[in-house]
């Protein structure tokens, strides 16, 4: 089986300079501050017209905050100064919703920084087609049916959205045929009761009938404080031998990536995992659409995890003020990751930065 995008992987090991920089100073505040993002999640909408029944962020309750545009003018291009070099727009809302969102990518473009998108691309206006997309570096939709009634119950929606995704797709993947973009289209789904069943087809309507690059499958995995508590307990060991029944579709053209690694580590101990978090509060960062800045997606609206706000402050006020500070401490020194999120999304960037300590075996120096 094959993932040439590594998503089940990582890819902090592309960045060695800032991994360098994470390896003299990430014990010491007075270098950890400015040790800046790669990669910074921003949610241009609080709000969404879908309401998955495995929404990991239900709880924030999907208000109707949205990015100011002014704001991001100012602060994307002072990040990519910073060392921020990737956005994705996602987030606690669906960030197609805002308005204004061909010009947020049009600024990062303007930035130098890449960008992409985690949608459920129900909505794909004109202008976005026209203008943003040829700048996107990769769309990836949330679609985890393949039918219209089990999309309509997974995504509690209208059945009717099934089809427009599908249609919406097509769209996009008619442009990059055209040669308007090279942006990277695929979509993901959740490995759920309700779709098990359904994979194989939605693999079909993907390869076939889109045109996708990837259909992405992974495992649920329940967030510390989502009032969602459905599939929780899930058993994925029935699905360990997946991936290679399902990667008979890859072709030159079409890829299949079945996240058996993620699955598998959820029937590791806790024992063989990393002790500390390393990729907090260092590696990315998380802007919610009030502005709010976070240092792990899995702790929003927890104070401890939150830095300030871009609406307030410059970026580097921020990731080198008091309140990042005293979460730099707390992580290193307090912090009980068994209560964190299993299988995070930082969760292969600390494996492989747990590798790199230099207390973890001896004699290193003697390559």
């Amino acid at each position: 089986m094959t993932d040439s995008y590594a998503i089940d992987g990582q890819k902090i090991n592309y960045h060695p300079k800032r991994v360098a920089q994470w390896l003299d100073g990430h014990q010491d505040w007075a270098q950890a501050k400015s040790i800046y993002p790669i990669y910074v999640e921003l949610s241009p909408v609080g709000a969404c017209n879908h309401r998955c029944t495995f929404c990991a962020v239900d709880y924030i309750g999907y208000k109707s905050n949205r990015m100011d545009t002014k704001v991001l003018a100012q602060r994307l291009p002072e990040m990519a100064e910073l060392g921020v070099k990737s956005v994705m727009f996602a987030g606690e809302g669906e960030p197609m919703l805002h308005t204004d969102i061909a010009e947020h990518v049009l600024i990062c473009k303007d930035a130098k920084i890449d960008t992409a998108f985690t949608t459920n691309a129900s909505v794909i206006r004109d202008d976005f087609i026209l203008s943003a997309l040829p700048h996107v570096t990769w769309i990836k939709v949330s679609l985890n049916a393949g039918t219209a009634d089990t999309y309509k119950k997974v995504h509690q929606t209208k059945k009717d959205d099934f089809y427009r995704v599908i249609e919406n797709l097509k769209t996009l993947v008619a442009e990059k045929r055209a040669g308007n973009t090279h942006c990277t289209i695929g979509a993901q789904t959740l490995l759920l009761p309700e779709n098990e069943g359904e994979i194989e087809q939605l693999i079909e309507i993907c390869k076939e009938e889109i045109g996708l690059d990837y259909l992405v499958i992974k495992p649920y995995s329940q967030h510390k404080y989502s009032n969602t508590r459905l599939y929780e307990n899930i058993d994925y060991t029935a699905f360990y031998d997946w991936g290679e029944r399902l990667a008979e579709y890859n072709t030159a053209d079409f890829n299949v990536v079945f996240r058996g690694n993620t699955i598998k580590k959820y029937s590791e101990g806790d024992e063989l995992r990393y002790q500390k978090c390393h990729a907090t509060p260092f590696f990315w960062a998380y802007i919610m659409a009030d502005g709010s800045v976070y240092g792990c997606s899995a702790y929003l609206l927890n104070e401890q995890f939150c830095y300030g706000n871009i609406n307030e402050e410059s970026f580097a006020a921020i990731w080198e003020g008091e309140r990042r500070r005293q979460n730099f401490h707390f992580i290193r020194d307090e912090l009980d990751i068994s209560s964190c999120r299993k299988n995070c999304r930082m969760d292969e960037v600390n494996r492989h930065l747990d590798l790199l300590r230099q207390d973890r075996i001896p004699h290193v120096n003697f390559i």
